[in-house]
């Protein structure tokens, strides 16, 4: 049956009750009614009457008033009869009563008359008691339908409170269940739904269904295997290292190349967690650090390159772990699925900047001593004792002196950043006074600032704790922040040098009032050879690159404040020396 028809039987059947019960009830409660009418108006009348005349006819003495008042109740009793040999009781009452009032003192009459007003109201209460049964039987009768009919009804519901519930939702919860199991990717569960009803309808629907995507599912198996070949051969194919991971850290492949330069075989790795072949194996153990940090499995991260012994030396690898999420379908929120290991053989370049840097260093080396020549005899010219040279003469020695100390500026800096790039910083960290390092890097600048009528304006508390610094290379920085503030400031301006404390650091700060920095160029500033685009001041674009890696390798860092059309702070930070 169905769960429709059901639902309409056993509310039907219900509303039909409670229609029955109102119908009945309204029956029954007329007949009461009438019943209870019938007694007061007719029966109770008449023994009022009655009743009214006895007292009339027991007064003192038979007076007027007395006769008056029983022949008036007299006559309402004469059009108040209602019950069978009242009439003829009525009559014998009127006529002795008639005999009375001529004979008033015929005790015999008097007895007469009572006794007919006896026998009047003996008739009515006999038909008060009889009416008075019937209606209790019509209220017995009416009790005992409501209460069949309420048994009904109470059945009725009862039958629906036990069964529908359970015939709707406990399909509902199978299918329910059924639907997750689907949604789980198993397609071979099927509902069991023996009855004929909607439910059965929706069981053979899920079952076909299920069916047909069990059946999709084994056609496209081939095919998922096919790609998954497909997808093994292109990893192998590449020829750097790569290793897949879980979201469990479990290994998932790892290609000929890196199981080659690992030592390992592939049936010892795939399927086991990295960290237990990491115990085995010092490569592995390198290439999965960044895995157990905070940020492993939220971004990519790139490391330093690593050094590798393969194909017969030593090789130079770019170590990258990329983090691999999806978003499910149905689904809002991406949800992270395992890790991917990618290994670049850099050697090559590797190779290509090691030369570039001997080069430059060799090449820098040779150019300081022409330049230094140059520049003694630049200084031999300028000695009037040898001779005198004319105006003209003294502007081309002029400009050879600036070209002279760009070039040796230059190759400074090409030198340092032969060190960086070579990892070969020599630094010597001491405690250092820090005015000593502000009064140097000032005075190396004074000539320059003059130039541009440029204010140099130093604050730095007499109290300030010493800083430890390598004394040069943090010259050399300052020196760079200034000299690069007044080359970018206009004339008759202020370039503000402060020194001071910031919890246990020292912090150094060069202020400007020049054009300052584009928002898109502040993060590229400090890359090797940078130079802002369209500026026409002289550079290598190397000063701030070579700056930043002096302070960082003290352990301090270097940063930019910049406001576009107003100019820009730089601020260098050391650590204090404890006092």
């Amino acid at each position: 049956m169905k769960i429709k028809t059901k639902l309409i039987l056993g509310i039907g059947a219900m509303f039909v009750m409670v229609v029955l019960i109102t119908v009945i009830g309204t029956i029954y409660i007329n007949k009461l009614s009438a019943d209870t009418k019938n007694i007061l108006v007719d029966n109770y009348n008449t023994v009022d009457y009655s009743r009214q005349m006895l007292i009339a006819l027991n007064e003192n003495g038979f007076t007027n008033e007395s006769i008056s008042k029983f022949e008036t109740n007299l006559k309402k009793q004469q059009n108040n009869i209602t019950e069978n040999g009242e009439q003829q009781l009525t009559d014998e009452l009127a006529a002795n009563f008639n005999r009375l009032k001529n004979n008033p003192s015929d005790s015999l009459l008097f007895s007469t008359v009572h006794n007919n007003l006896t026998d009047i109201m003996l008739l009515n209460m006999q038909a008060i008691e009889r009416k008075s049964a019937v209606a209790k039987k019509t209220a017995g009768n009416a009790t005992l339908w409501m209460e069949m009919v309420g048994a009904c009804c109470f059945l009725i519901a009862f039958v629906l409170l036990l069964n529908l519930p359970g015939n709707v939702a406990n399909p509902l919860k199978e299918l329910t269940a059924s639907i997750k199991e689907i949604a789980a990717l198993n397609y071979s569960k099927r509902l069991h739904f023996e009855k004929q009803n909607e439910f059965g309808e929706l069981a053979g629907a899920f079952n076909t269904m299920a069916q047909k995507l069990e059946e999709y599912r084994m056609s496209n198996l081939e095919k998922l295997m096919m790609e998954k070949k497909r997808i093994e051969t292109l990893i192998n194919n590449i020829k750097d290292p790569v290793i897949g991971l879980d979201a469990k850290k479990r290994i998932l492949f790892m290609n000929d190349v890196a199981l080659k330069i690992s030592g390992l075989k592939a049936e010892d790795t795939i399927g086991k967690l990295i960290q237990d072949v990491a115990v085995h194996n010092d490569l592995v153990r390198s290439l999965i650090q960044e895995l157990f940090t905070a940020n492993g499995e939220q971004s990519p991260v790139k490391s330093e390159p690593i050094k590798i012994y393969a194909d017969n030396k030593e090789s130079y690898f770019d170590k990258q772990v990329i983090p691999i999420k999806i978003t499910p379908t149905g689904e809002q929120e991406e949800k992270f699925v395992g890790n991917v290991i990618m290994l670049q053989n850099i050697t090559p370049f590797k190779e290509l900047d090691f030369a570039k840097t001997n080069f430059i260093a060799t090449v820098s080396h040779e150019l300081k001593t022409p330049i230094s020549s140059i520049k003694m005899s630049l200084q031999l010219l300028e000695n009037e004792q040898i001779g005198a040279i004319n105006e003209e003469q003294k502007n081309l020695v002029n400009s050879i002196k600036d070209d002279a100390n760009r070039l040796l500026k230059i190759t400074g800096e090409l030198l340092n950043m032969t060190q960086v790039e070579s990892g070969h910083i020599e630094i010597s960290a001491i405690a250092t006074d820090v005015h000593e390092i502000l009064q140097y890097a000032v005075d190396a600048n004074r000539v320059a600032a003059d130039q541009k009528n440029i204010k140099l304006t130093v604050t730095a508390p007499a109290s300030l704790p010493a800083v430890f610094a390598d004394k040069d290379k943090t010259a050399w920085v300052l020196t760079n922040l200034i000299s690069n503030a007044i080359r970018y400031s206009y004339d008759d301006a202020t370039v503000y040098i402060e020194a001071k404390t910031n919890a246990n650091k020292i912090e150094f700060s060069v202020t400007d009032s020049g054009q300052g920095i584009a928002p898109q160029y502040k993060e590229k500033i400090f890359d090797r050879y940078f130079r802002v685009p369209g500026t026409k001041k002289e550079g290598t674009g190397l000063g701030l690159s070579i700056s930043k890696e002096f302070i960082e390798a003290q352990g301090g860092s270097i940063q930019v404040d910049s406001d576009f059309g107003r100019g820009s702070k730089f601020t260098v930070s050391l650590n204090a020396v404890p006092v």
